[in-house]
């Protein structure tokens, strides 16, 4: 490889990171706002929702910040919440919540070291306290000659948020898709030693993979036929680039002449999408069973037992950084290679392939393959260090059956 040639190469990779980062970025911002509500006083304390609006049937969760040169320290309130908590009406004066019920064990907040910041989470009482849809304020108990803050109805460290009724189309998706995955998977770890989580979600993603195994492999084949016309797909565009109305119609002659539909490769996707992202939510928010109780059904209202969450020494229910991201992008590479690899083959077997120009730049189909193949698997590795171990592992066993799928395609095409 030329100097030019490696030159062009480490440019790309730096591009395809770069692009990778700034979507993962994006996807995070999406789905885990970091918009915060802050009140600053002068101790350098501050308390803030790590979510203004919060869906419903999901918990609150507080970030307090010890900006001062001493240590906080909090009284050991259990089983109340360590912030006092109002719901605000509006035209009405605000009521103060109190309650003893917890849905998860209380553990006290008693110190915040100098400098350091603690994220409460305020899940115990998610439905005792939040059950309703509206405004909250939680203030925290400070010492005596803390500055005041700033709240409109008292005075301390305060934070305002709030919870909100999810639409018409998230209603839709838990009543058909999160709701029966979620209970399914109780009904095998039912029947598992210990109830154990792992087992249940190798189980119960193995048996969704099998029954949209048809969708998966006829949306495989397309792609794979897609990727096959894709330098007579070029040839059309290079040749019909000033009249769109010709290259349309070329395009369709194309696809008749090659028995080629292209929604042969998307609408089984799309059928199956919204089962996977489904089965992706329910391991990530249902594995603690007690805050689930709006997901289950009525036999499984009271159960007398949890989810084992110890599976080969590593806990589901926290990342593990050591393991799975380095797992996951290794597979995730060998899954794109070997989608990849077909056409290239092809084309060798025909004796096709021509010896291309090292300072020739990368054509659009070749930058699009290598931001798969480099840029998927490092933000699979990225998220599995923000997830809970049972979302790495059911990303893996989907994975892994995804690369024999491959390989069954890769087969029946050459």
């Amino acid at each position: 490889m030329s100097p030019a040639k490696r030159r062009s190469s480490v440019f790309q990779f730096l591009l395809i990171f770069i692009l990778v980062y700034l979507i993962t970025q994006s996807t995070f911002k999406y789905f885990f706002p970091e918009e915060y509500g802050e009140v600053q006083v002068a101790t350098g304390v501050t308390i803030e929702a790590q979510d203004k609006t919060v869906k419903g049937q999901h918990h609150p969760l507080l970030v307090i910040k010890n900006k001062s040169e001493k240590d906080l320290l909090l009284d050991d309130r259990c089983p109340l919440p360590p912030v006092d908590v109002w719901k605000i009406n509006e035209g009405e004066a605000p009521l103060q919540l109190f309650t003893e019920e917890t849905a998860l064990p209380c553990t006290a907040l008693t110190v915040i070291k100098a400098g350091e910041s603690q994220v409460v989470d305020l899940a115990p009482w998610k439905y005792s306290l939040f059950d309703e849809y509206g405004t909250y304020e939680v203030e925290l108990p400070v010492s005596e000659g803390v500055v005041a803050g700033t709240s409109q109805y008292r005075e301390g460290v305060v934070a305002r948020f709030s919870i909100y009724e999810v639409g018409t189309a998230t209603q839709l998706f838990r009543t058909f898709i999160t709701k029966p995955l979620l209970n399914f998977l109780i009904l095998i770890a039912s029947y598992l030693p210990g109830y154990n989580l792992g087992l249940a979600i190798i189980i119960i993603t193995i048996i969704i993979k099998l029954i949209l195994f048809i969708p998966t492999q006829h949306a495989m084949e397309g792609q794979k036929k897609m990727q096959d016309m894709q330098p007579k797909m070029d040839e059309l565009k290079k040749k019909h680039k000033e009249d769109p109305k010709k290259l349309q119609e070329a395009t369709m002659r194309l696809w008749k002449e090659n028995k080629v539909n292209p929604m042969q490769s998307c609408l089984p996707m799309l059928i199956q999408f919204p089962i996977l992202i489904g089965l992706f939510f329910t391991i990530r928010d249902g594995s603690i069973l007690a805050l689930s109780e709006h997901l289950l059904y009525g036999p499984y209202q009271d159960l007398p037992w949890t989810f084992g969450t110890n599976f080969l020494g590593i806990d589901l229910n926290t990342p593990n950084i050591y393991i799975f991201p380095p797992m996951l992008m290794v597979m995730q590479f060998i899954q794109m290679k070997m989608s990849f690899a077909i056409s290239k083959k092809k084309e060798e077997k025909s004796g096709k392939t021509k010896k291309k120009d090292d300072n020739a730049p990368m054509s659009q189909q070749e930058m699009q393959q290598k931001m798969m193949m480099y840029g998927l698997p490092l933000m699979i590795g990225f998220f599995a260090l923000q997830f809970p171990s049972a979302v790495s592992l059911y990303w893996g066993i989907s994975t892994l059956f995804a690369i024999g799928q491959q390989l069954v395609v890769n087969r029946k095409v050459l």
